[in-house]
Order: structure tokens, then C-alpha cells, then sequence
């Protein structure tokens, strides 16, 4: 399924297409191409549903959900000149990349919040590549949930051969009966629970029916969950795909286990797929996360022509490594941090505004979580954990809590480690990790990015009632 890319002039291209060939557009060479553009963020209209609905008003950029697909080439530089043109303050995030701390589209913490009108630069070289995505961190709750978010991909100078690429951007949507956004943002219900679930799921903004695909041929599918909190667990049936890299990092190809990618709100897997089936023939990718809601997402549709091949492209898809520092774990600075609140989650009180508080009392601001028994009330905060540059860091995460949480952390990518002691196979590097309850999961990484880092719960609804916190690297 394609997706809509910038179109753009010579001055603006925003690699749109493949690298190779955008960078000899513009001139420059191909492993060094500096790539710039703007992104406007503004209320639109578009066809989620399909012709017989109405269309729904979002916010978005480039009128369009996705948003334009940005695409460069790793050790590149990129340059987006972004608008905020919607009624109220925002930012953009570059989620997943190693960026400056001025760059990182935190309001209050990295940068101020885009006042309505006003624009901002953002600028910052590309040191791994990878599937990526960017979206606001002002409002992220509703800006998300009205579809301000896109992909961003960071290619390999030479990448695997495979004989195309697929994005596919997941997300759902809380929509009435006339395909318009239910606008209960600030749902307490979602706050305490699960987040805010939709009824609706779309594939790079439109609900399709098949995915076609040819006898014989190898795709690298590129998967990026932007829900506010739906998590994914994907099944191919009659396929068996391999994941060489999840959250944009590389890992030893392998098949996935028990047949499904689970993907939790932000995360972003890339799978070899070989298309086996014969001509003609469908196959139902499924997904069964919430297993009583089991729903069929679409169907492999192969064309009737011949097969591209009788037999698997005998071509290697491991990926080359990124940059990424060991950290040392045996001088490792070790830190633990502590899930807690929620719905039956059992916290009695916590630490609000500097004040130990009661539950009911830290509900009543509409706050529930809490990171080491501190509810977060603004993004500028003191750091949970301050480590010196350079240092490596061992970070054991510990939920306490009811639910699932996809951890991010802002400005560096970590290796896991083990869960509940168990070590973690097929050298897994992430920047969102998932916990699930009363897990314990370790993650190690080199602080090399100075700066105050956000981390936090990427169900959103989940950072805004106070899952979230700061690492400062000095």
C-alpha cells in the first residue's frame, strides 16, 4: 500500500523518494545529503471511513493523515521549517531519534510550545537509520487522537534487497455514526485505564480491504503504531515473517513469536515478508491483541499473473548495526524505577506538587500515575535520575501497576536486557519498551546525549494523569 509523500520543489525536497535518487536532485551526494522542508499543522478534512461516510474533520499535517512521509538517508542532515496553524499551541516530535535536546519537541522542557501562527526550525543530523515517526508533545492526548502524526524513515546507505517497501501507519479513532471525532479528550475513564480506545482502525488513514501483493516477491514492511493506546498483535496467516529491527534498531532476523508482531502505541517493527501463496489466493492478516475483539485488519490479495520467482529471493536481510555505545554493564550506574497507579493499581498516595497526597485527593486534579511515587503535574520537573555523560546506566523497570505500559525514552535508544531475570534474546534495542504488569524488565545504555530527557508511558492518556518523568544527562 503506498503511502502519500511531500511533493515538494528542487529548494524544498524532503526526500519524498528514494534516497539515491532525490540526492542526486538536489545535487549532493548520496550518504551525505542534507534534506529540507516545512510541515504545517493545521485543522482538515478527510476520508477515513470511505465514500458512504462523511468526511471527518482532523488535524493534520500536510491536509492529509498520515502526514507526509519524510524519508533521508542515515548520516544526512534534516531540516523542517514546521507551521502551527491549528488553535492552539504545539510542537513536533522526532520520535525515536538520537536528536539535540533543543531539538527534541518537548514543550517547557526542550523548547517553548509553538504559539498559533508562529513556526519553528528544526535541524539535526541523522545518525541511525531506521522506521521513525514524528507527532506533537503539547496536547498529545487530543493532537494525536485528531491525527497529527507521520512516518519518517532513515534509510541504510545500502539497503537489503528486497523488491519493495511498505509503510503501514496503524492507528484507530473514537468515531459517532457519522464518522466525526468524539471529542471526550479528557475521559477519566481512559486516564485510569486503558486509554483512549477507538472503534475505528485505519491503515495509512483509510480502512482497506486488501493489500495486494504478487506471487513470489519480497517485501520489507515497515509497521508504525501512532494510536494514542491501542496496542497491535499481528498475525500473517499462511506466512511466516521475520523481524530484522524493532523501534528502528536492527536485531538478528528471526521469526516472530508464536506468529505475531505486538506492537504497543508508538513502536515501529520492520519484517521481511515472502509472498508463498500462489496466484489468486487471500490471506487474512489478523489482529488479536484484545482476543475477545479479534478482527481481521485486511487480506493479502495476490494477483492472478505469474510468480515473480518460484522460489524465496536468496538475498541475506540482516541490517548493518547503528552507532550505538555498549554500555558496560559492569561499572553501569543502576537505577530503579518504579510503575505505580492507575485503576487497581493500589497506591495509596504519592508525592504531587511536592506535597504526599492521598489518592482521591490526586484524582480530584485528574492525576493517577506515578513514576517512584512522584505524579508528574508539568513536563519541566527534577530529574528522577541524573547521570554524568558518558556513563553507562542499567535501569531496572518495575510495574506495579494493572496494566500494560509502553516506556519511551526520549534521546537515546537502550538494549533490553532480561525480563524477570530471564535475558532478553536476538541483541533487542528499543527507545519504547513494554512492561507488563508486575514485570520487571532491565534496559541498559550509554548517556551520551546531554540534556533533560523526557521518559515516560506512551498511552498518552497515561502521561497526562503523571506517568511520566526526567533524565538528565550532564
Amino acid at each position: 500500500m503506498p503511502h502519500p509523500k511531500l511533493k515538494l520543489s528542487r529548494r524544498e525536497a524532503l526526500l519524498a523518494g528514494a534516497g539515491a535518487a532525490l540526492a542526486g536532485a538536489i545535487g549532493l551526494p548520496p550518504a551525505a545529503a542534507a534534506v529540507s522542508g516545512r510541515l504545517t499543522a493545521k485543522p482538515g478534512r478527510v476520508q477515513l471511513v470511505g465514500p458512504s461516510y462523511p468526511e471527518t474533520e482532523v488535524w493534520c499535517y500536510g491536509g492529509r493523515v498520515p502526514g507526509p512521509e519524510l524519508r533521508a538517508r542515515q548520516g544526512g542532515r534534516l531540516s523542517v521549517a514546521f507551521d502551527n496553524r491549528l488553535p492552539q499551541s504545539s510542537t513536533v516530535h522526532w520520535h525515536g531519534l538520537r536528536v539535540p535536546n533543543a531539538m527534541d519537541g518537548v514543550p517547557e522542557l526542550t523548547q517553548a510550545p509553538v504559539a498559533p501562527g508562529d513556526g519553528f526550525a528544526y535541524e539535526f543530523d541523522l545518525p541511525d537509520a531506521g522506521t521513525y515517526w514524528y507527532h506533537p508533545h503539547q496536547g498529545s492526548v487530543e493532537q494525536v487522537g485528531r491525527g497529527l502524526y507521520g512516518p519518517l524513515i532513515v534509510e541504510e546507505p545500502e539497503p537489503i534487497r528486497v523488491d519493495r517497501e511498505a509503510v503501514w501507519v496503524l492507528d484507530d479513532w473514537r468515531m459517532t455514526q457519522e464518522a466525526a471525532i468524539v471529542e471526550d479528550f479528557d475521559n477519566f475513564h481512559d486516564h485510569t485505564h486503558n486509554g483512549r480506545i477507538g472503534n475505528t482502525v485505519t491503515v495509512n488513514g483509510s480502512i482497506p480491504e486488501t493489500f495486494p501483493v504478487r506471487a513470489g516477491e519480497r517485501i520489507r514492511l515497515r509497521l508504525i503504531n501512532a494510536a494514542n493506546a491501542r496496542f497491535f498483535a499481528l498475525k500473517f496467516t499462511g506466512h511466516a515473517p521475520r523481524l530484522i529491527a524493532l523501534d528502528g534498531q536492527p536485531c538478528r532476523p528471526h521469526a516472530l513469536p508464536e506468529g505475531r508482531i505486538v506492537l504497543g502505541p508508538a513502536m515501529r517493527a520492520d519484517l521481511v515478508l515472502d509472498l508463498s501463496g500462489r496466484p489468486g489466493e487471500r490471506f487474512a492478516v489478523v489482529d488479536d491483541h484484545y482476543q475477545r475483539f479479534a478482527y481481521r485488519l485486511l487480506e493479502l490479495a495476490y494477483e492472478a499473473g505469474p510468480p515473480l520467482r518460484e522460489s524465496p529471493l536468496d538475498a541475506p536481510v540482516a541490517l548493518p548495526a547503528n552507532p550505538l555505545p555498549a554500555p558496560e554493564l559492569g561499572t553501569a550506574l543502576r537505577q530503579r524505577i518504579v510503575l505505580g497507579g492507575g485503576a487497581m493499581g493500589g497506591l495509596a498516595s504519592a508525592t504531587f506538587r511536592g506535597e504526599t497526597l492521598g489518592l482521591r485527593e490526586i484524582a480530584r486534579e485528574g492525576k493517577v500515575w506515578a513514576l517512584n511515587g512522584i505524579v508528574a503535574d508539568r513536563i519541566k520537573m527534577d530529574p528522577l535520575v541524573t547521570l554524568k555523560r558518558g556513563r553507562s546506566a542499567v535501569i531496572e523497570l518495575v510495574n506495579e501497576t494493572a496494566f500494560d505500559h509502553p516506556m519511551h525514552l526520549h534521546g537515546h535508544s537502550f538494549r533490553v536486557l532480561t525480563r524477570d531475570g530471564r535475558p532478553v534474546p536476538h541483541g533487542i534495542w528499543q527507545d519504547t519498551v513494554l512492561v507488563a504488569p508486575r514485570e520487571k524488565v532491565e534496559i541498559a545504555f550509554v548517556a551520551d546525549n546531554p540534556g533533560d530527557w523526557l521518559f515516560h508511558c506512551h498511552i498518552l492518556e497515561h502521561m497526562a494523569a503523571g506517568m511520566m518523568g526526567v533524565l538528565r544527562v550532564a
